[in-house]
């Protein structure tokens, strides 16, 4: 029997009036944090759609701000959010296209790094693409992703670290721009990884990025 996340079956515990407009958005603006990591100066939201076209009304664009400032569905700071931004650089643009899932958004930090995604509905989000590297991430697992330049053994290497330090392997997908191009990796895992291991695939010859995602409550 397929097992449903307590999201698809009731509404989270949010601040604002939309569970795809705002409780999605603020999970979508924390996953893309959780992806970039480092510390940020600049970042610009494109909102497509619904997303740009009644997202306004429902708090979409100060959910996702909250969101890759660290905050939660739940907090209150949200509804203030455009006055706790001190040092941050924000924008938002708004565009139509009917290739994007209604309720979608690009996130782009320090114009370094694009994470894009989806609110699915009921709060539930999935990232599909980073820096053009097609994903499948929903926030349901611990991650890793990698990026690199694409060569043979890749995939066993990574796998043999994870392996060696006893924790399961749920799923591994790979995209890459062309064969010896630049390639990326995503692992996700059914416990989380140690700092030590992370460092030891970061390690690796022609490994140019690293993150460790933690999966979202």
């Amino acid at each position: 029997m397929e097992q449903k996340s307590i999201f698809s079956v009731i509404s989270p515990i949010m601040v604002g009036p939309s569970s795809s407009h705002t409780a999605g958005a603020v999970r979508l603006g924390l996953m893309a944090r959780n992806i970039y990591k480092n510390d940020f100066k600049k970042v610009k939201f494109v909102l497509y759609n619904s997303f740009a076209t009644t997202g306004f009304g429902h708090g979409t664009d100060k959910g996702l701000l909250a969101g890759v400032l660290g905050y939660s569905v739940d907090e209150s700071g949200i509804k203030n959010i455009f006055d706790m931004t001190e040092g941050i650089e924000y924008s938002y643009e708004y565009r139509e296209d009917i290739s994007r899932h209604p309720n979608s958004v690009d996130i782009i930090f320090d114009n370094k790094m694009t994470v894009s995604g989806d609110s699915v509905g009921a709060g539930e989000i999935r990232i599909n693409s980073i820096n053009g590297f097609s994903v499948n991430i929903d926030g349901s697992y611990d991650t890793l992703l990698l990026m690199y330049k694409d060569k043979p053994g890749m995939i066993s290497t990574v796998s043999d670290i994870i392996q060696k330090q006893k924790v399961n392997i749920a799923s591994l997908h790979c995209d890459r721009s062309s064969k010896g191009g630049n390639a990326s990796m995503y692992v996700a895992l059914d416990i989380p990884l140690g700092d030590d291991v992370v460092e030891k695939v970061q390690n690796i010859k022609d490994v140019y990025f690293v993150t460790n995602i933690r999966k979202l409550k």
